[in-house]
């Protein structure tokens, strides 16, 4: 489902990718672990054709982020750490918004339908302003969801939830994925990557550290937790 081939991206003189390699099978759950500025944001970036890379290619169902970006984009949809809801609107109609955006058919129930698939329907009509913070998740993921992307792309979903909120959440992701989505997350919290992917890519200074399951990555490298394989990689990135 997804390629990644001697990917390079420099930010001026910081390198924040060097050379990523990566496959990703369709329907995988795949996380992206480590520090502030390993790469994982502008590797997610770069997948949703928000970002250019300035060395090798991305291929997203086998169509190349760069060249053929506008046939990507229909088959993603993506969640940033950023809540970009509309807030003096109501749910039901931030994701009006978006169908009418993307031009749906059926706009109005295919909201309903959402509405009912993330638990909000009972909220529908009331202010963002008054919803909780795992609602406004909810939502935003809600959002992304409304056009039936082949390919899910959450960049640290539950960052500042508690942790009931954040396990609330997980379920939901869960379902994503047993629908057949391949879903990519990025993400600081290592039980969160134990507990939703198939496989974790392990970045530190915009280089593949580690990559496989948890379990394998604990057992190449000496865990005896995925924790402390992110922070041996890690350590030894800087050293």
């Amino acid at each position: 489902m997804i390629r990644v081939e001697a990917v390079v991206k420099r930010y001026g003189a910081l390198v924040a990718l060097d050379g990523i390699d990566l496959a990703i099978g369709a329907g995988e759950a795949f996380g992206l672990l480590g520090p502030n500025g390993a790469g994982k944001t502008t590797l997610v970036r770069l997948l949703a054709t928000l970002a250019r890379p300035d060395g090798g290619r991305l291929c997203v169902g086998g169509h190349d982020t760069v060249t053929e970006a506008a046939r990507v984009k229909r088959l993603i949809g993506v969640v940033f750490q950023e809540n970009n809801l509309d807030r003096d609107l109501s749910p039901r109609q931030n994701l009006l918004f978006q169908a009418r955006l993307h031009r749906l058919a059926a706009p109005g129930a295919a909201v309903a339908a959402m509405l009912e698939r993330i638990g909000l329907a009972a909220h529908a009509d009331r202010p963002v302003n008054a919803l909780s913070g795992g609602m406004r998740r909810r939502l935003v993921i809600g959002r992304a969801l409304l056009t039936d992307p082949r390919v899910l792309l959450l960049d640290e979903p539950t960052t500042g939830l508690d942790p009931a909120i954040r396990r609330e959440l997980w379920a939901m992701i869960r379902a994503i994925r047993d629908q057949g989505c391949t879903v990519i997350l990025t993400t600081h919290y290592v039980e969160e990557a134990e507990a939703l992917c198939d496989r974790v890519g392990i970045l530190t200074r915009g280089r593949l550290a580690g990559l496989g399951s948890p379990a394998e990555l604990v057992g190449r490298f000496g865990g005896p937790r995925l924790e402390d394989v992110v922070v041996a990689l890690g350590a030894g990135a800087a050293a």
